[in-house]
């Protein structure tokens, strides 16, 4: 008789679980990923004290596991980030972007406004990066008002993008003069906390890109890293939703790995990695 690991997911169980991910977040979680799996949904096991993957998954289809669902889906859903990744985006937006929305402001066909989504932002380092990037523009000075919004499907991510508190090898990936600006630091601790004066610029909610945002439309929309894991339908849905929020001639920011590049035709691209709502 062939021995059964209790501590992997069949492919029974593993086929269930992926159907509810997709269901819930769009995403699709590959074969290959049956280990993967198996230990995020366990942390879930100890955490509910719920006796096998079975009994967990009956719990999460349950009106008493709608409360779980939440923790589920920050459990298995990726995370990966951090600060000003992929650089020239970055200097694109600190650059051309802000000169672009001067330029609007000066000839009266935009008011002195920037409002700028990262959807996927993971643990905060994206909506802070950008929060730096426009600060350095020097556009409070001239009167500018900058709302940043920051979104995740996962509450456990939002939880520590609120907190704002990054260890130093996060921290090294963020300029000195940046660190010394827009950071907190006491000699000697492992940590660095991101100064009140950006976090006021950024507003932290969560959300699933599967679904439409409603709020005002944006001057710029960053979606980087995140549409890799969803299928091509799903994707479609959350390009629907992102170009929805966009304002007219706003940009869309996204990263090189997405797989969405044939699927912008309504938006005119401007280089690599942008592309504008005409």
């Amino acid at each position: 008789m062939a021995v059964v690991d209790a501590s992997q997911l069949t492919p029974q169980e593993f086929e269930q679980f992926q159907t509810l991910i997709f269901k819930l977040s769009g995403i699709r979680v590959p074969e290959n990923k049956v280990a993967l799996l198996s230990n995020r949904i366990r942390r879930r096991l100890r955490a509910t004290k719920i006796a096998d993957f079975d009994a967990y998954l009956q719990h999460l289809r349950s009106r008493e596991g709608k409360t779980e669902l939440e923790g589920f889906l920050s459990a298995v859903t990726t995370n990966e980030t951090s600060f000003f990744r992929t650089e020239k985006h970055f200097e694109w937006l600190q650059t051309d972007f802000v000169d672009h929305l001067r330029k609007q402001a000066l000839f009266g066909k935009h008011d002195k406004r920037i409002r700028v989504w990262s959807a996927a932002c993971s643990s905060g380092q994206e909506p802070y990066s950008i929060a730096m990037c426009l600060a350095d523009s020097q556009l409070y000075a001239s009167g500018w008002k900058i709302d940043v919004l920051g979104t995740d499907i996962s509450e456990q991510a939002l939880q520590k993008a609120r907190a704002a508190v990054y260890g130093l090898s996060e921290a090294d990936k963020i300029s000195q003069k940046r660190r010394t600006r827009y950071f907190s630091h006491k000699d000697g601790s492992p940590t660095w906390e991101v100064r009140p004066a950006i976090k006021e610029m950024v507003t932290l909610l969560r959300h699933n890109l599967m679904d439409p945002l409603r709020h005002p439309p944006f001057d710029c929309v960053f979606v980087r890293n995140v549409l890799i894991y969803f299928s091509r339908d799903s994707k479609q849905v959350v390009i629907d939703h992102l170009v929805r929020s966009l304002a007219d001639g706003g940009f869309l920011v996204v990263g090189p790995s997405e797989g969405i590049y044939d699927m912008l035709g309504m938006l005119q691209k401007r280089s690599t990695f942008l592309y504008q709502k005409a």
